[in-house]
């Protein structure tokens, strides 16, 4: 038997406000070595992380002068896929690019 309250409308509607939490973020990073080229580390930047030629050349350069450089901030699924495919990319070429993610 339904609980009925005097002071309720039997026709009311029940709203009930739930937090939704944010998905953490993860900063993707490519790191420097002594072996891939700038211009294949600006394809990928181009290529996988959709960065235009000056973005991609500003942060080629900060892995350069630096030794690493941040791509972008993603979900931890879309930043992983990133991430594996910077390291399929440039294996594919014979390149060691280094590519990590990290909690931002």
């Amino acid at each position: 038997m339904p609980l009925h309250r005097p002071d309720c409308d039997d026709n009311a509607q029940v709203v009930v406000e739930k937090k939704l939490k944010e998905p953490d973020r993860y900063r993707v990073l490519l790191h420097n070595d002594d072996y891939t080229s700038m211009d294949f580390v600006v394809g990928v930047l181009c290529g996988i992380f959709h960065k235009t030629l000056e973005q991609a050349t500003s942060i080629m350069l900060a892995v350069h002068q630096h030794g690493i450089g941040q791509c972008g901030v993603y979900t931890r699924e879309v930043a992983e896929a990133r991430v594996n495919q910077v390291h399929f990319k440039a294996r594919k070429a014979g390149f060691p690019l280094r590519c990590t993610m990290e909690k931002a």
